[in-house]
């Protein structure tokens, strides 16, 4: 199957200016040219499209997407490589993820505080100041 920019940015969630970007530098291969010389993206292509924007929403470094964009051309001589990039990133990922944890709880004792006050002041008739 073979897509146009438009159609590949509706079905990656990405712009066709980010598409663009990505191309210029060099995150992504510059995708088959149809007839009329516009880019045709297929589903091999949508599919890295997919994973650039996992590894984005992980707060990858555009810096190191770029390393394993260029490792990626290298194929199985450059696994090892790629691998340890995939292995730092999920550490880090980890590490969000806890932090976020932390923030969590803290929102859910606070709130668990301020629903006892609200049981408290309707059991006692007294009303709350409504935001």
């Amino acid at each position: 199957m073979s897509y146009s920019i438009a159609e590949a940015a509706r079905r990656s969630g990405l712009s066709i200016d980010t598409l663009r970007y990505y191309e210029r530098i060099k995150l992504v291969d510059p995708p088959a040219r149809d007839a009329a010389g516009r880019r045709a993206y297929s589903d091999e292509d949508l599919g890295w499209l997919e994973f650039l924007t996992k590894l984005r929403l992980t707060g990858m470094p555009i810096k190191m997407m770029r390393e394993y964009a260029q490792l990626r051309r290298h194929g199985d001589a450059a696994a090892p490589r790629r691998r340890g990039i995939l292995v730092e990133q999920r550490e880090s990922v980890r590490a969000r993820i806890a932090e976020l944890q932390s923030c969590l709880d803290v929102l859910d004792y606070k709130i668990d505080n301020y629903d006892r006050v609200c049981r408290y002041l309707a059991a006692t008739g007294v009303e709350g100041i409504s935001a």
